[in-house]
């Protein structure tokens, strides 16, 4: 089946944005954009899609939710049995993408991905709510299941377990953390003349150029 989708594009009219309009800690400026996409009402906007590649050297690419920025690192959460868990442990390189369509704006990021400390998962997981909790322990990420309703009975079987104890965090679940060496700022422009300003790590320290679109 052929089927063509090259008219279905609008364009962007945002006002110029250089070098000069961002501040000269990644991290300040990413913190600037994610707030202003909290503030403007678009749904999911801690959205992110995660790319991993393993050792067979095939990309795969997920959404999942930045939760918090901490010891220079963006930090979200999984099971570690996942096929990203499996990913990670093979090849420690990976990449975010934050598309905020809405503002015309996204952000690419790439580093090498890591375990948080136990200490942050536990944390986290005390957060969540009690069913969310279970839910860490009925489901085997990734792995094949015969039905909706294994699922289903595997969270009653742990609410059951769970009745009136303490809902510990599984072993294989936790926080991973990106420690990024490039972090790109894009924003949409009219006639595909995109601004694109990229921060890069050199040694220790955080330089910043302009890319073309």
């Amino acid at each position: 089946m052929d089927k063509k989708y090259d008219k279905i594009r609008s364009d962007y009219k945002q006002k110029p944005f250089g070098k000069k309009d961002v501040d000269p800690d990644p991290f300040k400026q990413f913190v600037e954009w994610m707030d202003k996409a909290i503030s403007s009402g678009i749904k999911e906007p801690t959205a992110m899609a995660l790319s991993t590649v393993g050792k067979n050297m095939q990309p795969s690419c997920r959404m999942v939710l930045l939760k918090e920025i901490r010891e220079g690192g963006f930090i979200f959460f999984s099971n570690y049995e996942s096929k990203k868990g499996h990913q990670i442990k093979e090849n420690h390189y990976g990449s975010l993408l934050f598309f905020w369509p809405e503002l015309e704006r996204q952000i690419r990021i790439e580093g090498r991905i890591e375990k948080t400390s136990k200490e942050i998962s536990e944390e986290y997981y005390l957060t969540r709510s009690a069913k969310r909790r279970i839910g860490a322990w009925a489901s085997p990420q990734s792995h094949e299941i015969p039905d909706r309703k294994y699922l289903e009975e595997k969270q009653k079987e742990f609410e059951s377990k769970f009745e009136g104890n303490p809902i510990q965090k599984p072993e294989n679940w936790g926080g991973y953390i990106l420690t990024p060496y490039i972090i790109e700022f894009w924003q949409g422009r009219i006639n595909r003349l995109h601004d694109r300003i990229e921060y890069y790590l050199d040694d220790t320290e955080w330089k910043i150029r302009r890319l073309a679109p």
